[in-house]
């Protein structure tokens, strides 16, 4: 006859000192650690029985919690609020193509709501280009070099960009390319870190939004940003409405005082206001609530906090913020870099290290989901196979051939594996794994959406003050 178990506080006391011996031993593990095994193991020599599957379940539940505080991974705390008036200025802005030279894209053409602020493509097409989404055609077939990342919780985020070229310095002020284009002025107007500089770098880059010299935002030098922001002010200017609204979101301050700063500001606000979601499964389950977490997404939770993948995917946002090469392929025009200028060297570009080569920015998990293609020029075009591409990268990357991507990219692949992998993060050395641990952490990855991400029509406005066409697909 089965011995009783003693009490869930005896389960899940043994059940924790189980899970903190596995953290500590397990700093960078390579294969899933058997959590659960010498969880049950140990509540079941306590009580000298066998746990029942709600006991287990508790145990799980207590072990996934105590694994989650080892790596740092808490809840996303939401956002203090943002005044509404700056909220709606930053609204219209990225949905108006009034800040393209030739006023034929928007901010929200590449971060579209109905692709959850992507735009469905690996690779974007910017100014020149029509249509929106994965149907949108360039008359050249010119092509941003990297994929255009979602912005969800980007306000907690201390570095910005694939290659982290805006970011949080360590004396608080917002690092920038632009440098002392930069003033302490627009410093001390963006308001929530480096999210408020964000909008300040798509508008000067011809590619993406500027344009040639057939506009007067075009014909300013490349190298005077303040140039460009002034002559886009000064377009902004010409706007009735949006004098009014800047005056409304910055109260005190006339129009005329005011410099491009404000305006990234308000799009920097209207992303931390309208894009951070906090409401996922997983962070129910962290404040508590067990009924949060169906039961494959708590066995993925286990098995991901259990593996290396939590060693770069932690905090809040499930981002280190730092910089790493996983052995994704190159493809597209690349960032000037290696012969011939297709190839992209990532963080490097912005710190000169040559230990910086093809390393990119750990992305950020919430929402992931909904966010394909992934990687920085969006090479994967499923998050399955993304997650699959870490067992065994070195091997993904040698035999990638591209034949998930549109037919114009296939022909772009560049033959650097040999340079990427010989830079490979260390971390993966060794990472096997199978379907079976697949098919786990693609059931945790469901459990960090927030259902009010699924659909978010009702961010895109119905009009915007320059009366320009409004992205939408």
């Amino acid at each position: 006859m089965r011995r009783p178990v003693s009490s869930p506080v005896a389960v899940v006391a043994a059940v924790v000192a189980a899970a903190c011996t596995l953290a500590a031993c397990a700093e960078r593990p390579t294969e899933p650690a058997r959590t659960r095994a010498p969880g049950a193991a140990s509540a079941s020599v306590a009580s000298g029985g066998v746990m029942t599957s709600a006991e287990n379940a508790v145990a799980t539940a207590a072990i996934v919690r105590q694994l989650a505080a080892s790596r740092g991974i808490v809840p996303l705390r939401r956002p203090a609020p943002v005044r509404p008036a700056l909220v709606a200025l930053g609204r219209a802005l990225l949905f108006d193509p009034i800040l393209s030279g030739n006023r034929d894209i928007a901010c929200a053409t590449c971060h579209l709501p109905g692709f959850s602020t992507g735009d469905g493509r690996s690779l974007s097409i910017g100014q020149g280009g029509s249509g929106f989404g994965p149907s949108r055609l360039h008359p050249a077939g010119t092509l941003i070099p990297r994929n255009a990342p979602p912005m969800f919780a980007l306000g907690a985020m201390k570095h910005l960009f694939w290659d982290g070229r805006v970011q949080l310095g360590p004396d608080g002020r917002v690092q920038t390319p632009a440098g002392a284009q930069v003033t302490a002025e627009m410093q001390r107007t963006f308001e929530f870190g480096p999210i408020s500089a964000l909008g300040m770098f798509p508008v000067t880059s011809r590619a993406e939004m500027r344009a040639g010299r057939e506009n007067e935002v075009g014909m300013v030098a490349d190298t005077d940003l303040r140039g460009i922001w002034a002559a886009l002010m000064r377009r902004l200017g010409a706007i009735p409405q949006y004098r009014a609204m800047f005056e409304a979101a910055y109260p005190g301050t006339r129009f005329d005082q005011m410099t491009f700063a404000h305006a990234s500001n308000a799009i920097g606000g209207f992303i931390v206001d309208k894009l951070t979601f906090t409401n996922t499964p997983w962070d129910r389950f962290l404040a508590g609530d067990d009924r949060a977490l169906t039961t494959a997404q708590l066995d993925g939770a286990q098995t991901f906090l259990s593996l290396k993948c939590s060693v770069c995917h932690d905090g809040a946002t499930f981002s280190d913020d730092q910089f790493h090469n996983v052995a994704v392929a190159q493809i597209g025009p690349g960032e000037g870099n290696g012969d011939g200028g297709r190839d992209d060297f990532g963080r490097m570009n912005v710190t000169g290290l040559a230990a910086d080569r093809y390393r990119f920015r750990t992305t950020p998990l919430r929402n992931v989901e909904l966010t394909a293609p992934y990687g920085h020029d969006g090479a994967v075009t499923s998050l399955r196979a993304f997650v699959a591409h870490y067992s065994q990268s070195d091997l993904k990357l040698q035999s990638f051939d591209g034949a998930s991507l549109d037919a114009g990219l296939r022909g772009s692949l560049l033959a650097t594996a040999s340079r990427i992998l010989a830079t490979r993060d260390t971390l993966l050395n060794g990472v096997v794994f199978g379907d079976d641990v697949v098919n786990k952490l693609m059931a945790y990855m469901s459990a960090l959406t927030d259902d009010a991400a699924r659909n978010l029509s009702s961010l895109t406005p119905e009009r915007v003050p320059s009366g320009l066409r409004v992205p939408r697909p």
